[in-house]
């Protein structure tokens, strides 16, 4: 591992630079998810949810830089290609052939639960690691990931 003048034990910073990645192929996988409903959805709409699904793209965009920052700064290699997203996420496959705009939503909606639900497990596997600044980073994505949920979900009912 290289050298860093950070202070958390080596142990920690692998086991934090392994989860970083794991959860940065969910990230990239979600963002390109999200980015396929933005192009495809179709229906009534769809301006609404064009651009709510620009908005939230944006938003994961800067979680896959954080996510993937943090693990450089931990003297580790970010894992950031697509082939160690479709390699590594644990998200279910976005089916491409959905426009309609409900069969839409709930699949960006799965796939945000999903995304929110890892984001709180890395928080608590970070926090026993001893690594609590990528436990508070997780904190940061959980609580938009979730608000991004409902936003999504308000379409649903």
């Amino acid at each position: 591992m290289p050298t860093t003048r950070n202070d958390l034990p080596d142990n920690t910073r692998k086991a934090t630079i392994a989860l970083l990645n794991a959860r940065l192929a969910d990230a990239i996988d979600l963002r390109l998810a999200i980015k396929q409903a933005h192009w495809n959805v179709k229906g009534a709409n769809f301006i609404a949810l064009h651009e709510l699904f620009d908005q939230i793209q944006g938003r994961v965009d800067v979680f896959v830089d954080d996510i993937a920052e943090r693990a450089v700064t931990l003297a580790g290699i970010a894992e950031g290609t697509a082939q160690a997203a479709v390699k590594g996420s644990k998200l279910p496959p976005y089916p491409t052939d959905l426009t309609e705009q409900k069969a839409v939503l709930q699949a960006v909606a799965d796939r945000l639960a999903a995304f929110g639900k890892l984001a709180r497990e890395a928080i608590d596997t970070a926090d026993e690691a001893g690594d609590k600044d990528t436990a508070d980073l997780f904190t940061g994505v959980s609580r938009q990931i979730d608000k991004d949920l409902w936003f999504v979900e308000a379409h649903l009912q």
